[in-house]
């Protein structure tokens, strides 16, 4: 599996509402850190994403954490 491309290197700190998102996995999105269906073509798919409440969240924009899609601090070595 290839690697996918870094969007940034600092998470995306949201306060979302409760639905169903999709996650961007392929790093290639223009609406960071959500899916814009760039990634057609290649190996990747979004991750789904579904929030229940109202909450804060801080979303991996590295693409390398070990949480997806939640930021585990993996940007701080790359």
């Amino acid at each position: 599996m290839s690697e996918p491309t870094i969007a940034a290197k600092t998470p995306a700190v949201l306060e979302l509402e409760p639905g169903t998102y999709w996650w961007c996995r392929c790093g290639k999105s223009a609406k960071q850190p959500w899916c814009d269906g760039s990634h057609k073509g290649t190996e990747f798919s979004p991750k789904e994403l579904v929030i229940d409440e109202a909450r804060r969240v801080a979303l991996c924009q590295c693409k390398r954490t070990a949480n997806e899609p939640f930021c585990d601090g993996t940007h701080k070595s790359l």
